[in-house]
């Protein structure tokens, strides 16, 4: 079916105002040309998000944690299924609203160059093929298999060179070296064009080498459209088109703006800008030619969706939303998402024994959800799940996520109740870090707009911790964030550090079950844990150089890639392509193999997981 042709058939039929308007992300109905209204918007970083009842996976840094590209794809698969049946149902009310339709904003394929980004724990990581590999797979199952129509619409973001700080994104201009921009900020992009052939680009807020990335004829045309071969539709990203003149101070106005992003590429726009390109041309500023190839793109993606004919994914059924099957799967994908970062034998733990869960973050919701998320209609927390094996349980939350409230007399004593808990327990298991209300994407709960100011723990989880330290009590600590915090003070004086990256909605039964063995761990770290801040170069810095375990100068306190298990697995390399995996150890265990370019282990290559049986070899072809 030739989908091109017919998108050009149907766009020579509209007038340009008519054009214009379909550039919109909120596209109006066209009724002489049976176009109903459809909103572009959407999202699905990891599961269908905002959009009421879905299947919550672990946040994207948390499913690269996983090392299994395999199962990422099958996730994507589960995840617009979900999206296609809330679509078949919105649809019938005559039009598609926001996080109603088929074109999805995700994956977010930046590379987390520093953990003080607020939005590094919506990516897949520091590594460049880390993050192609975990991109293409998530943009695969999303878009699905079909010869003839797209499931959904995959859209890589944010192109390009952007990861923070978040105060200054619609104002900031990165500097970066020919060498960074293509081994590091454009890898990723190349790879999932080529591998997976996603429909859509969105274009970042803040400038690169003096371009903005909306209206950059570089990034767009040179390099998106002619090396890369992408051919597609471009989204900017919502308002990025008005920072052109009103932050970046590159054009007068919004009708300037809008002209120069149509003319470099930039196809739909999300934000106010493209309701002046009436303006525009009236200016001169852009002819009808233009944009009648961005509206042509634009539909072919609208009909490639199937929305103008009967299609296969029509018949999706509501009845898969978060269904068992679905919940099944996310609870997988946590299993395999966290990370053991120390175990001096503690772990795997008894059930018969007292535990005292100690934390912030033992009983909240939202370290579970991380953002860009559904609603799921059923969820574990790290408490529920130890409640639901271990037999005796002590709970105390002990502090807030980062508030003093020890400060009055009329409030409660959280620290003391914790101290009195974990007196009476064999075993503390401290739940602490941050949430995602102190790193994310503009947050307004702290000074840095959702980036962290540097890597330490607040004070207040600090002062809990020292004090449950002076106990003498056996500690395994789960450090609950997006990114790296320095776990220095942990890794010295726990029997166990875990770090569980946001791990969706059946988060707390996979830690739970990690935690009394019922199943081996297997993820690793997707980022390098660093002892301070104070060992990064300055955050507005996008040189490459002292970042990431490719080029850190340093000693990390937990590298990249690093994660331990239940059982001893050996590796045995026979060759550079070939490796053989004996299990020595007791248990059946998941492992990725990490393939490096050379022995300096600075270049990641290439990546596979298996299953090993205990007590078995498994040889692993690359």
């Amino acid at each position: 079916m030739d989908f091109k042709q017919r998108a050009k058939e149907l766009v020579a039929k509209m007038t340009l105002p008519e054009k214009m308007a379909q550039m919109q992300y909120e596209s109006p109905a066209i009724p002489r040309l049976g176009i109903p209204a459809y909103n572009w918007w959407n999202e699905a970083l990891h599961g269908a998000a905002r959009t009421g009842t879905a299947t919550v996976f672990p946040q994207s840094i948390a499913m690269a944690a996983s090392f299994d590209d395999e199962l990422m794809e099958t996730v994507g698969g589960v995840i617009s299924d979900e999206v296609r049946a809330k679509y078949n149902e919105y649809r019938k009310f005559g039009d598609t609203g926001v996080y109603q339709g088929l074109t999805c904003w995700s994956p977010n394929i930046n590379i987390f160059r520093d953990p003080r980004w607020g939005r590094g724990h919506e990516t897949y990581g520091e590594d460049p093929m880390l993050t192609a590999k975990m991109g293409a797979a998530f943009v695969r199952g999303m878009q699905g298999y079909d010869p003839v129509y797209r499931k959904v619409d995959a859209t890589l973001k944010h192109y390009a060179v952007h990861s923070g700080p978040e105060s200054e994104r619609h104002h900031f201009n990165a500097v970066v070296s020919e060498k960074d921009l293509y081994e590091t900020y454009l890898f990723a992009f190349k790879y999932c064009i080529e591998h997976a052939h996603p429909s859509a680009v969105m274009g970042a807020y803040n400038r690169v080498l003096g371009e903005p990335c909306c209206a950059s004829k570089r990034l767009l045309g040179d390099i998106l459209r002619g090396e890369f071969g992408f051919d597609g539709y471009v989204v900017s990203d919502c308002g990025a088109i008005c920072d052109i003149n009103k932050t970046h101070k590159v054009t007068a106005n919004e009708a300037e703006s809008a002209a120069l992003a149509v003319k470099n590429g930039c196809d739909l726009n999300c934000g106010d800008a493209y309701k002046w390109l009436k303006t525009s041309a009236a200016m001169g500023l852009l002819d009808e030619e233009t944009i009648t190839v961005s509206v042509e793109r634009l539909f072919e993606a609208r009909l490639r969706l199937g929305m103008f004919d009967k299609c296969v994914y029509d018949d999706i059924p509501y009845s898969i939303v978060a269904c068992k099957e679905h919940k099944a799967l996310a609870r997988q994908m946590s299993r395999e998402s966290i990370v053991l970062c120390k175990n001096d034998g503690i772990l795997p733990l008894s059930t018969d024994k007292t535990y005292a869960v100690i934390g912030p973050n033992a009983d909240d919701l939202s370290v579970l959800l991380g953002n860009y998320n559904g609603t799921p209609d059923h969820y574990t927390t790290p408490l529920e799940g130890i409640q639901n094996i271990a037999e005796h349980v002590i709970y105390a939350r002990g502090t807030h996520i980062y508030q003093d409230e020890e400060h009055s007399r009329y409030f409660e004593h959280p620290l003391r109740e914790a101290i009195i808990a974990a007196k009476h327990s064999d075993v503390v298991i401290l739940c602490m870090g941050i949430n995602p209300l102190l790193e994310g994407e503009e947050t307004p709960e702290n000074e840095s707009h959702g980036d962290k100011p540097d890597l330490e723990l607040p004070a207040v989880q600090k002062r809990l911790f020292e004090e449950i330290i002076k106990l003498g009590k056996p500690m395994v600590f789960v450090n609950v964030s997006g990114s790296c915090l320095n776990l220095c003070r942990a890794d010295e004086t726990c029997n166990a550090v875990i770090q569980c990256f946001y791990p969706g909605a059946e988060g707390g039964d996979a830690l739970a079950e990690l935690l009394f063995g019922k199943y081996s761990p297997c993820g690793r770290l997707p980022v390098t844990f660093y002892r301070s801040a104070d060992d990064l170069p300055p955050f507005t810095e996008y040189s490459m150089e002292n970042r990431t375990y490719r080029f850190f100068k340093g000693s990390p306190l937990y590298p990249f890639g690093h994660g331990l298990t239940y059982s001893e697995i050996k590796e045995n390399w026979k060759d550079e392509n070939t490796v053989v995996l004996t299990n020595n150890g007791k248990f059946d265990t998941k492992y990725s193999v990490l393939k490096y370019a050379d022995a300096t282990k600075r270049k990641l290559v290439d990546f596979k997981k298996v299953l090993v049986p205990a007590g078995g070899s498994v040889t692993v072809k690359f």
